[in-house]
């Protein structure tokens, strides 16, 4: 493998990780974003490849969560559409409303990244709400296939 080509690895391997943890307390897709991580940087790295089934199928898993009722299907297509005017609020950086209580600085912090962020993130998060819902919702079989799957990789991964 040529350096360049590693160096590229490393920065979006990584990259992805961190973001990846981010997300995970922060609006966007964690789970999918380390997986994605693991992905690149299991090309390089025997750890990564040896975690990559274990995150994927956990991925996976809450996807089919993610649609087994319409109430979780509703709350996330709800939050998922709310980012979206929120990022253009962030994007927009209106002036400090005179009710805000703290700091200015305070008021939208990020600007234009973090609008861009929110947005991207709700646009993933539809996209995923629609692949988990054409992939699981009413279909139990494929969600037992998922658990089997899951119970394999949690014993190739526990075997070492």
């Amino acid at each position: 493998m040529n350096a360049a080509r590693r160096v590229a690895l490393e920065i979006v391997g990584w990259g992805l990780l961190v973001a990846g943890v981010a997300a995970l307390v922060l609006p966007g897709p964690g789970l999918l974003m380390i997986f994605a991580a693991l992905a690149v940087l299991s090309q390089q790295y025997e750890w990564a490849e040896r975690r990559l089934d274990p995150v994927k199928y956990r991925a996976l898993k809450g996807a089919a969560e993610s649609v087994e009722t319409w109430p979780r299907i509703v709350a996330s297509t709800v939050f998922a559409l709310a980012l979206i005017p929120a990022g253009v609020l962030w994007i927009s950086q209106p002036d400090v409303p005179s009710w805000w209580p703290v700091h200015e600085r305070w008021w939208l912090p990020g600007g234009v990244a973090t609008g861009t962020t929110q947005i991207a993130s709700a646009l993933i998060a539809l996209g995923l709400i629609v692949y988990s819902y054409r992939r699981f919702h009413g279909r139990p079989e494929a969600v037992a296939e998922l658990a089997r799957e899951t119970a394999r990789a949690d014993e190739a991964y526990r075997a070492g």
